[in-house]
């Protein structure tokens, strides 16, 4: 996920560096939490479930072999590039010791930022209400 110019100042100048460490070296390019491998294009159902080309198997969201799989829909089954991000356990740009990062794909990352993006989107549409009622009248959606 890219920084937003407004944050870049929070992260440190090596923060490509320190991230790809993270990332590729301590990771091993697979995201820490469901196994997901780096740059490739995964199988998966959409909940979760996706499958590991390397191992022959289908995993669960948290990395682990499921022992079989219920018959599935082949429309059901997409294809997505999985991309690691190194995200901040406790969300502070600033806290960049090892065991506060971790390598996550994208659907690891916005799972543990769920929170934190709820509270983004609550506070954009506080922010375009007071615009929209300071310069336009009353906001309608």
């Amino acid at each position: 996920m890219p920084i937003r110019p407004q944050f870049k100042w929070l992260y440190p100048l090596d923060w490509p560096q320190l991230s790809a460490v993270i990332r590729f070296e301590r990771a091993k390019g697979r995201c820490e939490t469901c196994g997901r491998p780096h740059g490739r294009q995964v199988r998966h159902l959409g909940d979760g479930r996706w499958f590991d080309e390397e191992r022959k198997t289908w995993r669960c969201g948290r990395g682990r072999a499921l022992p079989r799989l219920i018959a599935v829909e082949s429309e059901a089954i997409r294809l997505t590039k999985v991309v690691l991000a190194t995200a901040h356990l406790d969300h502070d740009p600033g806290n960049n010791r090892p065991r506060n990062l971790k390598a996550l794909c994208q659907r690891c990352h916005m799972l543990h930022d769920r929170e934190q993006h709820r509270r983004q989107r609550w506070l954009t549409l506080r922010m375009r209400k007071a615009i929209g009622d300071l310069f336009l009248g009353p906001y309608s959606p």
